[in-house]
């Protein structure tokens, strides 16, 4: 599967690049990167996306329904563990 056949909001892989690396695409050029922490004030952080560029022809993998919960469950325990560091 390429990109260009994605719809907006469909969660993908790169092949060849890191499992927990997880893309979503944006628009029909761009996709939101893993999240990152984001100090907005001190003592506070947003999860915020980062939008990249991405050529039509690239081939991805859709994630299925399964793999996209496991990610999420995934990155709740990641933030979870950050709050119980504090």
């Amino acid at each position: 599967m390429i990109f260009q056949e994605l719809q907006i909001g469909d969660y993908f892989r790169i092949p060849g690049i890191s499992a927990r690396c997880v893309y979503r695409k944006a628009n029909s050029s761009q996709c939101s990167t893993n999240t990152l922490l984001q100090p907005i004030r001190p003592g506070t952080t947003a999860i915020l996306p980062l939008l990249q560029p991405i050529r039509p022809e690239t081939t991805v993998i859709q994630l299925t329904h399964t793999e996209i919960k496991n990610y999420f469950a995934a990155k709740q325990e990641d933030i979870n563990s950050l709050r119980e560091k504090r």
